[in-house]
C-alpha cells in the first residue's frame, strides 16, 4: 500500500487548517465516514479539505466543531482562509481558484468571454472595467493580477490537461482595439502550442448545441470525484452531485462533436489574429 500523502501545513492557509483537521479528527479516533456522519456533506469533500484542497463550508465547520469538541474553531476558520484564497477574485470563486491547482484536466466552455487562463493582462482589464465600472483603478488592477497569477499552474510540475472550447463571437467581439486583439489571440495560440493544450471553435453556423447559455467548466482529479462549475454575472455554482455532473459531462461530449477540429480551430484563432494585424478584422 503506497503511503499516505500528509499535507504540507506550511503551505497556504487552507493546508494549514487541513491538516488541523486530520489531527483532531485522528486524535479524537475518528475515520472520515464517522466525523461525516450526520452532516449533509459526504466524506470526498472532507477528504479534500483535509489536503488543503477545498475551502470548508459553514455548516460542515459547525457540524465539525460540534463534533470534535472544539469550541467554534473551525468556524472562525472559514472566514480566514476565504479572506486568503479569494484576494483579486470574488468569493464565490474561491473553491475553484484552490481546486484549479490540484486539477489533473480542466475544460472550459466560453460562449461570451475568453477564459481567465488564457487572458491578457489588457484584456482582463477591459472586462473587469465594463463589470464594475465603478471600481478604483487600484482594484481593477488587483483582479487583473490576481488573474494573471492563475496562469503559473501551466507551469507546475504536472500542470493540467487543459481543453477550452470557444464560440466563434470571441474572435470578433472587439473588446480591445486592434493591436490589443491581436495580442490576445496570438496569446491564445502560443499558449495552446507551448502548454499542449487544446482549444476548438463552435462555428457561428451552428445554430443549436449543447451549452448555448452560460459558461461552464469541468474539473477532474486524480484522487477525488470530478466537479462542474457554472459561472454567470456575479455568481458561481460548484457542483458535486454524481448524476448531474454526468449529464454535464455528456453535454460538454456532445460539444466537442459541434466544434471545429483543434487545427482548425488554431487556425482560425491564427487568422483572426493576423487580420487584427493587418486592419482586415470583420466588423
Amino acid at each position: 500500500m503506497p503511503a499516505r500523502k500528509e499535507p504540507d501545513a506550511s503551505a497556504n492557509v487552507p493546508s494549514f487548517y487541513g491538516a488541523e483537521l486530520r489531527y483532531l479528527r485522528e486524535l479524537a479516533g475518528l475515520t472520515l465516514e464517522q466525523l461525516a456522519e450526520g452532516s449533509w456533506r459526504g466524506i470526498s469533500l472532507l477528504s479534500q479539505i483535509e489536503r488543503g484542497e477545498r475551502l470548508m463550508p459553514e455548516d460542515l465547520a459547525r457540524h465539525v466543531d460540534a463534533k470534535l469538541g472544539t469550541d467554534g474553531f473551525f468556524m472562525r476558520r472559514c472566514e480566514d482562509v476565504s479572506k486568503a484564497k479569494r484576494s483579486g477574485h470574488a468569493e464565490y470563486f474561491a473553491d475553484v481558484l484552490e481546486m484549479e491547482q490540484h486539477a489533473e484536466s480542466i475544460e472550459d466552455w466560453a460562449p461570451m468571454l475568453v477564459p481567465g487562463l488564457l487572458q491578457t493582462p489588457a484584456y482582463a482589464r477591459a472586462i473587469t472595467r465594463a463589470a464594475m465600472p465603478r471600481a478604483s483603478d487600484t482594484d481593477v488592477e488587483e483582479k487583473v493580477q490576481a488573474r494573471m497569477g492563475r496562469a503559473v499552474l501551466f507551469d507546475s510540475e504536472k500542470p493540467p490537461a487543459f481543453w477550452a472550447i470557444l464560440d466563434e463571437s470571441l474572435l470578433h467581439r472587439r473588446v480591445l482595439p486592434d493591436e490589443g486583439m491581436a495580442e490576445l489571440l496570438e496569446h491564445i495560440a502560443t499558449l495552446v502550442k507551448r502548454t499542449y493544450s487544446i482549444t476548438q471553435i463552435v462555428p457561428e453556423s451552428a445554430a443549436a448545441h449543447p451549452f448555448m447559455m452560460g459558461m461552464t467548466r469541468m474539473m477532474a482529479f486524480p484522487d477525488a470525484p470530478p466537479v462542474v462549475y457554472t459561472e454567470s454575472l456575479h455568481s458561481g455554482q460548484l457542483i458535486d452531485y454524481p448524476a448531474l455532473v454526468k449529464q454535464y459531462r455528456e453535454s460538454y461530449d456532445l460539444l466537442r462533436a459541434a466544434a471545429q477540429p483543434p487545427e482548425a480551430s488554431l487556425a482560425m484563432i491564427e487568422t483572426a489574429a493576423e487580420d487584427y494585424r493587418n486592419g482586415k478584422h470583420r466588423a
